[in-house]
């Protein structure tokens, strides 16, 4: 162990742990997730004094480059995207344990190669033999990859004398045979324990500020049940296209890559019980009665929305539709906006719709967990208008402007008992002098420190497809509904809350 973790009282949970020594392998080193988030977290958590002495950062991608050539390539992501400010000292000590493998996913050698540098940096940097592999690689080439890190023998913990882990990214297979497929084969070549499934949302503060809010204050938790609750939103919306993705989008589409991960995780979180603990095992333990727990609608016509956007206007800029993107089929029927009705049949949230809504090229980028609050039952207001009341929300926005905000009634100045909504607003910016560490920041270094609490299981994975599935079953084959670039979704999607209504929350 780190001789700086020695020094700490292990009750005092105030003071983050340091990992002992280890390496960070990424496959894909050269892609734009590792470029954007992965090398600026690693320089963020070295910048933060969160790294080991005996840190070691190993690239492997297809390129003709030696240690040098990716150093720089990590210094400009660095600079680039890291959350903290950039600092040349910083940046020297980090450089000087950067190293890059050339070679191809099914390239014997280049494995071989990679094989041979850990050994070799047991002895010049102590890991004694701690390595975690990041996938930061299309789906497709996980199972090249995995095979070819059984074939060495690299994901063999006991054979190395330390940890090796393994961190796969979303989405977690096609569907639920796929899905089954590639758990099998990761948790034959790793240990089970050792297999971390990142969902970038749970690192989110404000994700995991939503736990704190329902159980570390007696205010919310009495009410958050059918008995108060009309409805939950959960929106997810994006004002990008695609962006240089068509050949994954068009495969996944908006159902796959973000309803199947993120949202059902959101509502898995609004909705599971307390746990006994915050431990990774507890906190699986009550999402995984959710996912069980949710329900389709029973009228996936009237229910369920697929959209596709058309060319329109986003911040005074003229955008080009789906189907006009680089690399998209002509004809293509992915949806790139996706909503649904699912309901939570347990006792806390029956009767309780659950919306959940994302897509692309919409007015703005924004991600918020909405609890619709029912109305009063008796209203003994003359001067008030009931419509323009409206109900009490909670609202959690977990991205960009993190914070919460809850919309009630209040008395508008004057002689008249008039009420009028009103908001109160937290902002994490305001309310804390620290800034939130980005996700790709707080993951990495629970996955270095060998701690799944912000990880779903295969388990969950599993249960997600099983919702999943039915709803790609039934989109499969039809036309998904045009709407402009710029506006919140197809019409679809309003008629779907004004059915029961309704209406979707204005983010």
């Amino acid at each position: 162990m780190d001789a700086r973790n020695l020094l700490r009282d292990p009750r005092d949970r105030r003071l983050p742990r340091v990992p002992d020594p280890c390496a960070l392998v990424v496959f894909g080193v050269t892609g734009d997730l590792a470029r954007k988030k992965l090398i600026p977290a690693v320089y963020d958590l070295g910048n933060r004094g969160l790294l080991p002495p005996g840190f070691v950062l190993l690239g492997f991608a297809r390129r003709d480059w030696g240690d040098g050539d990716f150093e720089q390539l990590a210094r400009r992501a660095a600079e680039q995207h890291a959350r903290t400010e950039f600092r040349a000292d910083v940046w020297q000590r980090l450089a000087d344990s950067i190293r890059f493998v050339p070679g191809s996913f099914d390239e014997d050698d280049a494995f071989d190669q990679l094989d041979k540098t850990l050994i070799e940096l047991e002895e010049s940097h102590g890991i004694a033999g701690n390595a975690a592999f990041y996938l930061s690689i299309p789906p497709v080439a996980f199972p090249t990859v995995l095979k070819q890190l059984d074939r060495t023998r690299m994901a063999d913990s006991r054979q190395r004398g330390g940890f090796r882990r393994v961190v796969v990214e979303k989405p977690f297979g096609h569907d639920l045979t796929s899905s089954r497929e590639l758990n099998k084969l990761v948790d034959t070549v790793f240990t089970p324990a050792d297999v971390f499934r990142i969902d970038h949302y749970l690192g989110k503060e404000t994700v995991q500020n939503l736990l704190a809010l329902r159980f570390a204050n007696t205010l919310f938790e009495p009410v958050w049940n059918s008995n108060y609750v009309d409805s939950v939103q959960i929106t997810m919306a994006e004002d990008v296209g695609i962006e240089g993705r068509a050949a994954f989008y068009d495969a996944a589409g908006a159902g796959r890559d973000v309803l199947q991960n993120h949202l059902l995780q959101l509502l898995a979180l609004t909705a599971m019980e307390e746990p006994v603990s915050f431990d990774a095992e507890s906190l699986r333990t009550e999402k995984h009665k959710v996912l069980k727990a949710v329900s389709l609608p029973s009228d996936l016509d009237d229910f369920t929305v697929r959209g596709q956007y058309e060319q329109g206007w986003l911040g005074g800029t003229r955008v080009c539709g789906y189907l006009d993107e680089e690399g998209i089929p002509a004809g293509s029927t992915t949806e790139t906006y996706a909503a649904v009705r699912l309901g939570v049949e347990t006792r806390r949230w029956a009767g309780v719709p659950f919306y959940l809504r994302t897509g692309k090229r919409l007015p703005r980028r924004v991600t918020e967990i909405a609890v619709v609050f029912k109305r009063a039952p008796h209203l003994p207001f003359a001067h008030t208008d009931t419509a323009e009341l409206g109900n009490n929300q909670l609202v959690i926005r977990v991205q960009p402007d993190e914070g919460i905000t809850l919309r009630f009634g209040s008395k508008v100045p004057g002689s008249a008992m008039e009420i009028r909504q009103v908001s109160m607003d937290f902002l994490y910016g305001a309310a804390f002098t620290e800034s939130s560490p980005e996700a790709y920041e707080r993951l990495l270094l629970d996955v270095l420190l060998g701690d799944k609490t912000l990880f779903p299981d295969h388990v969950e994975v599993e249960a997600s497809w099983r919702v999943i599935d039915p709803l790609e079953e039934f989109w499969h084959g039809r036309r998904p509904e045009r709407y402009r670039a710029g506006e919140w979704g197809p019409h679809g999607a309003d008629e779907m809350l004004a059915r029961e209504g309704r209406t979707w929350r204005r983010p």
